[in-house]
């Protein structure tokens, strides 16, 4: 009986809060006001224990094997290390047929891109094949992703041209093959590094507004690097600038130009755009944009064959050497004056390859609603480049135009890499003499045509219509990479997202609260202008936790506040309402930076009231004893009962 009375007070009391506090006056009975709980004390080594798990280990990886016996375990292990263990067991003849339909397609898009890519990077065509011959198969096997398409990407190579050519300026020496190489192998350390240790969520730090603009510079870039080829210039700068890429294209266009080579790179150019057009418009025509490189090269090299146009000036691929990937451990620089630039290289190509395989990864992952383990992605990817970096390959990673194309054809598992793997082993084995005759001009035009798409215009409006500070660091990146080079615009990319993080941080969002009619619920005066602020009161919530990086500020903006609202209000402040719910943490700077907040306001008779205050929170004011100091019948459990309790006493 007294339970059920009990409850009745408590539904009265909860009907009189929600009637809203300007029902109470002088000699009212306060409804019944919940006290803000403490949590219960944990000791150091739980909190280390529990930021760490939080930290590195959100998934709970090892929660699988628990209470399995040893053998179970073992296979389970193998199966985490090597996720084809897992899904083999369900494979079938139907799961093959698409992945054989899908594997042939993208062999036919990545062969031609492989050479072109290969001399982006300014190595040999044929360490673009190597790479898409062991790559994929060691992903196959140890990757996660199910559409993922694995091989050399026009950015990462541009990216290692670049950054190589500046440590060694004659691309044609053995010494830039084996920097190459080392970078590669340095690259997979990198990568198996992060997903070892747990690391994955630092390759976050490079925002999506970054990415546009650095892949769209970059775009542009390559893009311009290969008026090279299409226009049949030989002497042209090492340089990617726009500048010193424009500069060197006018210098020749009186007697460096070759109208052949003109003819047949622009004439393919339509030819690879116009296919693409139309796969874009009719998703069932997305064979014809994949096989639109191959076709290219095969008509191109058959013209210059039979009509011997590279005896006019028509710059050839010639000879790429038979055979498989040769061992090349030997050649890493281990020690020597390269040895720290292919440790840099490799760490900047190593975050580039990754940050574009896990977006990649993600966003077809999603297409299909099945989970990507991040740090797996890692440790594949860099396995991968390790085992490539000693049989002759240099760095791979996810491309988006092979994946996508992967993803149409109606791939089902990674086998499609291993199909891809398998063409591209008997092209090196049987077909590289056919391309001796290939026009570098068709290879520049398959570079232009793939990265056309790199460049996101829509998201770049996206970017300004949501986040004006995200499109100055979008547009930060992209000037960086197209006006200096791709190290540069990568640099300004992280500097200016870690500008954004810091500028958060330090200036958190205050907001004064007012009440909404009718209810007690208190919300931003800004958003809600019917919102009525409480007679001789100021509600103010913020917005961020409080640490030693933005308590000065918080403090200080709250008392600018203060002295603002005493100036416009006639009657007076005489409470001052922290709603504390978004503050997850408070150090002790923000301790300290609140003990001051209420010493200044008793000097102009105000009194501080907290609500809300997470366990957290609240641990930390009762460690410090502030919660003391400001008087625990201060402190509420929301906005609304701290104004039904101090209301009246408020009114004139």
């Amino acid at each position: 009986m007294s339970k059920r009375i009990s409850d009745e007070a408590a539904a009265k009391a909860m009907e009189e809060i929600r009637s809203g506090p300007s029902s109470f006056h002088h000699g009212d009975s306060l409804p019944y006001i919940h006290k803000v709980g403490a949590p219960p004390k944990q000791n150091l080594l739980t909190e280390i224990k529990h930021a760490v798990k939080e930290t590195f280990f959100p998934d709970n990886p090892f929660g699988h094997l628990k209470d399995q016996p040893g053998k179970r375990k073992l296979f389970l292990g193998l199966q985490t290390v090597f996720p084809i263990f897992d899904w083999a067991r369900g494979y079938n003849l139907s799961k093959f047929k698409g992945d054989l339909v899908s594997g042939l397609t993208i062999a036919s898009l990545c062969i031609p891109q492989d050479i072109a890519y290969a001399k982006l990077a300014n190595l040999d065509p044929k360490y673009g094949l190597y790479t898409s011959f062991v790559a994929p198969l060691v992903y196959a096997f140890m990757g996660s992703s199910r559409d993922i398409a694995i091989g050399p990407v026009a950015v990462v190579s541009l990216l290692l041209g670049s950054m190589l050519t500046d440590e060694i300026s004659n691309y044609k020496t053995h010494d830039y093959v084996r920097l190459a190489f080392t970078a590669t192998f340095f690259a997979g350390i990198t990568q198996m590094a992060l997903g070892l240790l747990r690391l994955g969520f630092l390759i976050d730090f490079l925002s999506h507004a970054a990415i546009v603009g650095f892949m769209a510079g970059a775009a542009i870039t390559i893009a311009l690097q290969q008026l090279k080829g299409l226009l049949g210039i030989s002497t042209f700068t090492k340089k990617t600038d726009i500048v010193s890429v424009m500069r060197s294209v006018w210098t020749n266009v009186h007697h460096g130009w070759n109208w052949e080579t003109i003819v047949i790179g622009v004439a393919f150019l339509a030819f690879l755009l116009i296919t693409k057009y139309l796969a874009k418009k009719n998703k069932k025509l997305f064979w014809l944009s994949a096989i639109a490189p191959l076709t290219s090269v095969i008509l191109s090299t058959f013209f210059v064959y039979i009509t011997r146009a590279d005896k006019k000036g028509v710059s050839i691929v010639k000879k790429i050497d038979k055979g498989v990937n040769p061992a090349s451990a030997s050649e890493i620089f281990f020690s020597g004056k390269y040895l720290g630039a292919g440790v840099r290289i490799g760490v900047v190509a190593g975050m580039i390859a990754l940050t574009e395989a896990i977006a990649i990864g993600r966003t077809f992952a999603a297409m299909k609603d099945y989970q990507l383990d991040g740090n797996k992605e890692m440790v594949a990817m860099g396995t991968m480049n390790i085992i490539g970096s000693l049989t002759s390959c240099y760095v791979a990673t996810g491309s988006f135009s092979r994946s996508a194309v992967n993803f149409m054809a109606g791939c089902q598992t990674a086998v499609s890499n291993i199909v891809m793997s398998i063409v591209v082993l008997l092209t090196l084995l049987f077909l590289t003499p056919l391309f001796k005759y290939t026009p570098n001009a068709v290879l520049a035009s398959i570079i232009i045509a793939a990265v056309v798409n790199l460049v996101d215009i829509d998201a770049a409006v996206l970017l300004w219509k949501v986040d004006k500070f995200d499109f100055i660091a979008c547009m930060g990146a992209f000037f960086g990479v197209i006006f200096k080079n791709v190290e540069i615009g990568l640099l300004i990319a992280v500097a200016i997202s870690f500008a954004k993080i810091l500028l958060q941080v330090t200036r958190p969002r205050t907001a004064v609260l007012g009440r909404l009619p009718g209810t007690t619920v208190y919300r931003n005066i800004q958003q809600y202008p019917n919102a009525t602020q409480v007679s001789g009161m100021l509600i103010i919530r913020v917005d961020s936790a409080i640490y030693f990086s933005n308590s000065n500020y918080i403090k200080d903006r709250i008392l600018r506040w203060v002295t603002d609202e005493n100036e416009q209000r006639k009657e007076g402040i005489q409470y001052l309402i922290v709603e504390m719910a978004p503050v997850t943490d408070i150090d002790t700077s923000g301790i300290h930076a609140f003990e001051y907040l209420h010493k200044s306001l008793q000097k102009r008779e105000i009194q501080l009231v907290l609500a809300n205050p997470g366990p957290v929170v609240m641990e930390k004011l009762h460690a410090s004893n502030l919660a003391n100091k400001i008087g625990e019948d201060k402190i509420f459990l929301s906005v609304a009962d701290a104004v039904a309790t101090f209301a009246p006493q408020a009114e004139p």
